[in-house]
């Protein structure tokens, strides 16, 4: 059974930085891309960030790049997001994703498992 499990969510101020990881188990890690994605209310998923399987390529979304940095272990089985000059309109529910496909996606129906996700608060 595949699991995605994100954790290091929380409520910070403007300016502020956070790191999340996602640990992935049930599958093999290195062989899948990996992507961030984040949500809220009344709105569709959005993509936020991706890496390759090798860690070699990454890829952003215009509003967090030069703030956000996404990186991945794959001894750990983990992938990160660091997030830095946090804003109050990054406040989501932040979703990691996993894409067997060597091709780039942004979009969320192309990713095979997700997690469950975490609350990112930024209050300004």
């Amino acid at each position: 059974q595949v699991r995605l499990v994100e954790s290091g969510g929380g409520l910070v101020q403007a300016g502020d930085s956070l790191r999340l990881s996602c640990a992935a188990s049930g599958l093999t890690f290195s062989r899948y891309a990996m992507g961030w994605f984040r949500q809220t209310p009344g709105k569709e998923r959005e993509f936020v960030a991706r890496i390759n399987w090798a860690g070699a390529s990454t890829l952003y979304t215009d509003s967090v790049k030069g703030r956000f940095t996404i990186a991945r272990d794959n001894a750990k089985n983990t992938v990160y997001l660091q997030m830095n000059s946090l804003k109050p309109e990054d406040t989501a529910i932040y979703f990691c994703a996993a894409d067997r496909s060597a091709a780039i996606h942004t979009t969320q129906g192309f990713y095979d498992y997700w997690g469950q996700g975490t609350q990112v608060t930024v209050s300004s």
